[in-house]
């Protein structure tokens, strides 16, 4: 009689790109439903149903996507403090580190969306007693940090990192049908909540504006390359310029708009030193000099009010009429 066949592991299929701390951090936050929770938690929306519930999410994407955000050490499941049975999520030290970029997506919203629930938040810096608008500097100098002053270099721990290629369960519900009042930068996460479309716009960063530059660097079918250029030269990130009439070839160059996203994204690389990288390649994959000051690049958020860098338990949020911490 034949033994029956224990059912055979679904092969798990990696790709390698060269090192990036972005890469790594978008690895693990960088998917809308991901960026949804954390924010809904950061406002004290902690509970299964009451997640489901503001977020319009089906029970099992949302579960599936609680499970991964713990395996990633970005949440951790508790009982209720009341001492009920109901199980409660709650920020780690790591998912908190994300606040700066939380703070810079917000200040890009602002600036460029006409955003309700954004616009009944305001921000209070409790050390200096003012509303105020986040801003990222350098700290070396204190001048505000602007893409194209910034150069690259290897850093100790430029290698490649072999990437997994996820398969998550997906939700038809559109972000702009999210019924949650506390998505306060939704426009930047309809953006960068999908892995391959954030990884053009950081390459961008870098130069590369051609199809070819772009392709070398993700290994992405050319049609999901293709869709994701249009896309962001429909949201106004890229502009498309013609380097070649026959046959006809494309530049994409970042606008104002795609510019403004860098404080966001230096934000998440330096979250992505810090928590992203893989046992045993420690380092830095790259080293970051501002070019006005000839200093090492670390940005910090300040308060534009009193300069300042912020920490999360020194902001005061305001919404409505009802503040919180």
């Amino acid at each position: 009689m034949r033994r029956p066949t224990a059912p055979m592991a679904k092969p798990v299929t990696t790709f390698t790109t060269r090192a990036s701390s972005i890469n790594r951090a978008l690895d693990q936050v960088g998917d809308k439903w991901c960026l949804l929770i954390l924010q809904e938690v950061f406002w004290g929306i902690n509970a299964f149903n009451e997640m489901m519930e503001t977020l319009g999410v089906s029970r099992g994407v949302l579960a599936d996507r609680l499970k991964w955000l713990q395996s990633v050490d970005c949440l951790a499941k508790a009982s209720d403090a009341s001492g009920g049975k109901r199980q409660r999520y709650y920020l780690t030290e790591k998912s908190l580190d994300l606040y700066h970029s939380g703070l810079m997506a917000m200040a890009w919203e602002h600036r460029f969306f006409e955003t309700p629930a954004l616009d009944q938040v305001s921000l209070v810096h409790r050390s200096c007693g003012k509303t105020f608008d986040p801003v990222m500097r350098c700290a070396a100098c204190r001048a505000d940090i602007i893409v194209w002053d910034t150069d690259y270099a290897p850093g100790p721990g430029a290698a490649k990192d072999s990437r997994e290629k996820k398969v998550r369960r997906r939700s038809s519900i559109p972000l702009e049908n999210v019924p949650s009042k506390h998505s306060i930068y939704r426009n930047l996460v309809n953006i960068v909540g999908e892995r391959w479309t954030a990884n053009v716009i950081a390459l961008a960063f870098h130069g590369l504006t051609r199809f070819d530059e772009f392709h070398r660097e993700l290994p992405v079918a050319t049609n999901i390359l293709a869709d994701r250029l249009r896309f962001l030269t429909e949201q106004d990130l890229f502009r498309q310029v013609e380097y070649q009439r026959s046959p006809r070839r494309l530049e994409y160059r970042l606008t104002e708009k795609g510019e403004a996203t860098y404080p966001y994204f230096l934000a998440l690389l330096q979250w992505g030193d810090r928590w992203c990288a893989p046992p045993g390649n420690e380092g830095k994959p790259m080293l970051l000099t501002h070019k006005p000051c000839a200093q090492p690049l670390a940005g910090e958020v300040c308060c534009d009010q009193c300069d300042v860098a912020l920490d999360a338990r020194a902001v005061l949020f305001e919404y409505g009429n009802s503040p919180d911490t």
